[in-house]
């Protein structure tokens, strides 16, 4: 089985786009798995939602998923992400928002578990950026967790003291030995590393292997959708730096 690992899409359909068309020539996959923020952000929420319905769909709910459909506070968001928020709420069609709600916190797949923060906290914590993030080796019962939210692709792996991270790179392949492993497959619309190229990941179940690819998109087509959509400039800048 070849489950491609997605997060963080962020309503950028350009990047999706591009993001399955890689996955397809590079070999498909049987099912994707989304690790949350589908929406939030970006100008196509709509669009975003509807492709990733008619894929073999295993998701997991985002903070930015529940603000838009009223299960998280905006107070809990800076002005630029609360102001996009806001506007998508608003774009959102019924059976959109009702698919939105509808997204689980956590989800098991075979020795896997999706989450998008963390284990500990599913919906606000940042692996890496809060204290002791060994304790989230404790949050789990499963061998691998998948998390998403920092937009950075990242693995952390458990050892005897405590946790240590390493690079997710491009093309380099992590072979699922015998140690647990949180591993991050960074953001497919509006990666944070300093690449702006979208992010993704591959496992081959039974190669007992996850490899991350990276892949450019039509980011011009989609700054200048955010900005005719009124949404805040920042937000089509930052595309370009990958921040």
């Amino acid at each position: 089985m070849r489950a491609l690992i997605i997060s963080d899409v962020h309503s950028n359909l350009e990047a999706l786009q591009a993001v399955l068309e890689d996955a397809r020539r590079k070999g498909g996959f049987d099912e994707v798995w989304c690790l949350g923020d589908l929406v939030g952000y970006g100008p196509d929420p709509g669009p975003c939602i509807d492709l990733l319905r008619s894929l073999p769909l295993i998701a997991v709910a985002g903070n930015h998923d529940l603000a838009a459909v009223g299960r998280l506070g905006l107070e809990e968001f800076n002005p630029v992400a609360a102001e996009a928020n806001r506007w998508t709420a608003r774009r959102l069609r019924p059976e959109h928002a009702a698919f939105l709600a509808s997204l689980p916190l956590r989800i098991e797949r075979d020795d896997f578990i999706l989450v998008h923060g963390s284990p500990r906290d599913p919906v606000w914590e940042y692996v890496g950026w809060w204290p002791d993030p060994a304790g989230n080796f404790q949050a789990y019962g499963t061998h691998y967790c998948l998390v998403g939210h920092s937009h950075t692709p990242f693995l952390c792996l458990a050892t005897p003291t405590g946790c240590r991270f390493e690079a997710f790179q491009e093309k380099v392949s992590v072979s699922l030995a015998e140690e647990r492993l949180i591993l991050n497959p960074g953001s497919v619309g509006q990666p944070r590393d300093g690449d702006p190229r979208s992010s993704y990941a591959v496992l081959e179940s039974q190669a007992r292997r996850i490899e991350l690819h990276r892949v450019d998109y039509n980011l011009a087509l989609t700054q200048t959708k955010i900005r005719e959509a009124g949404l805040p400039a920042w937000l089509a800048e930052r595309l370009a730096q990958g921040q």
